[in-house]
């Protein structure tokens, strides 16, 4: 008996196709089309080939080198982030409620600072941390610390640092929360029969079964720590000096600042591609590990 196969329900999927194809598609090929070729104003384009991109991948160079820059800048700055919000993510998942009315108390609290628009919690930081008429930026300075974001690059990480970890926490947090609620309680059970501490029940039982979630939250936080743009720049503006010019403060700097298309659009496929190379790296992580613990409790 032949099966009849109905392939009229990709019909369905052409609008999305159609919308994807107009909002990232087109734009993408513009900016491929702009990264092997320069301008001189007046709308002249004039071929330029993989000039920008040899340019932009030779160090000795001041595109290269300011290139580098920016890009060492972002990942130490997605690192000190990953140490940070990850363990203390998982302390707050552990610590919250598991059934009653806290929880849902605890589900709002946490939810909260994920809805503030990220332009508004740049704005908040920069009002709450200045040290004339911040309440943070006033209190540090009364404890006999010479706090000044803007003067002093150290103060302005620390401050983006802070600014991050209350903003994203909540997030890690929530999706261990998740992996600890699906957790079958036959497990704990089990656990409190052979004795186990609270070490024991974390590294043997709480810690693999978050292990997916745990990947998930790292890979958010590292992608969206990675790309950020709005917090730094209304706080910092990139400064002072170059001390917080991520790789997205300067690519717009570039872009709109200077107005050197070909370079910016040169340095944001090689930033796109730096992207998509960790989601890679990610997703074989997540596979893997996946296939490992199926085999071991096959």
């Amino acid at each position: 008996m032949t099966k009849t196969v109905n392939n009229r329900a990709w019909l369905f999927v052409l609008p999305v196709f159609a919308i994807v194809a107009f909002s990232a598609v087109l734009p993408l090929m513009t900016v491929v089309n702009y990264s092997v070729q320069d301008t001189f104003g007046n709308n002249q384009f004039f071929w330029n080939g993989i000039g920008w991109f040899q340019e932009l991948l030779d160090p000795s160079t001041e595109l290269g080198g300011r290139f580098f820059d920016a890009l060492w800048r972002t990942l130490l700055f997605s690192a000190i982030i990953l140490m940070i919000e990850v363990p203390l993510g998982i302390a707050v998942a552990l610590s919250m409620p598991r059934e009653g009315w806290p929880v849902a108390l605890c589900l709002v609290l946490m939810a909260l600072p994920l809805l503030i628009p990220w332009n508004v919690v740049g704005t908040i930081w920069q009002v709450f941390a200045r040290s004339d008429i911040g309440l943070l930026g006033w209190i540090v300075n009364h404890l006999g610390i010479d706090y000044n974001y803007t003067n002093d690059s150290l103060d302005a990480w620390v401050t983006l640092v802070v600014m991050d970890v209350w903003h994203w926490t909540s997030l890690v947090a929530l999706l261990c929360y998740a992996g600890l609620k699906s957790i079958p309680d036959a497990y704990y059970q089990a656990a409190r029969i052979d004795g186990a501490s609270r070490w024991a029940i974390f590294r043997t039982i709480q810690l693999p079964k978050m292990r997916r979630v745990l990947l998930i939250a790292v890979l958010l936080r590292f992608m969206d720590s990675f790309m950020i743009y709005t917090e730094p720049f209304v706080i910092t503006g990139g400064g002072p000096g170059n001390a917080t010019t991520f790789l997205s403060i300067d690519l717009v700097k570039l872009a709109l600042g200077q107005f050197d298309l070909g370079k910016a659009a040169a340095m944001s496929l090689v930033y796109n591609l730096i992207i998509l190379a960790i989601c890679w790296l990610f997703y074989t992580v997540m596979t893997n590990v996946d296939a490992e613990r199926e085999r071991v409790e096959a």
